[in-house]
């Protein structure tokens, strides 16, 4: 069996999730980018504004053995937790209401992919066990558009819209 080594100095591609508060798809995508291919990828979240991380969401994915609790909500101008330079291979905008509100004035452009991964306000939950579904559901849309999609970066740049 030949072992492969991987490249440390390779440069990482860096990517941005967003969604309109930073508070769920975009941090579910940074979650699982990391986790899948975090050898990769250097990656961020943020939105243009900041909320807290949807304590629902916190909940639900603790119940499936992943711990979200140290994400933390980011604007586009967190300089403590995002990149000095914003600058980006990729921006992945994971709601397209936020996409066709700010993909024109953006100044990533060319570098632009929209994944909409669904909000909060489209889950159709009548009571506490429906809204859990709907978010398990979410991550696990989520986690199969990052395996499909990052697992080789050449697929990913070919997403490119704007």
């Amino acid at each position: 069996m030949a072992i492969i080594k991987k490249n440390k100095n390779v440069k990482k591609i860096r990517i941005l999730f967003v969604d309109s508060l930073n508070n769920l798809s975009s941090q579910l995508a940074e979650y699982y980018a990391n986790q899948h291919y975090g050898d990769m990828y250097e990656v961020y979240s943020a939105g243009p504004k900041k909320d807290i991380i949807d304590c629902d969401l916190l909940s639900v994915m603790y119940q499936r053995g992943e711990d979200l609790r140290s994400m933390v909500s980011k604007d586009f101008q967190d300089t403590k937790r995002l990149p000095e330079d914003a600058e980006y291979d990729l921006i992945v905008w994971t709601e397209k209401e936020v996409f066709d509100e700010l993909h024109t004035q953006s100044p990533w452009a060319g570098k632009q992919i929209l994944a909409d991964m669904g909000r909060r306000s489209e889950f159709e939950a009548s009571d506490d066990v429906d809204l859990a579904r709907c978010l398990s559901e979410m991550a696990d849309r989520v986690e199969a558009w990052i395996k499909e999609n990052l697992a080789d970066p050449e697929k990913l740049r070919t997403l490119v819209s704007a």
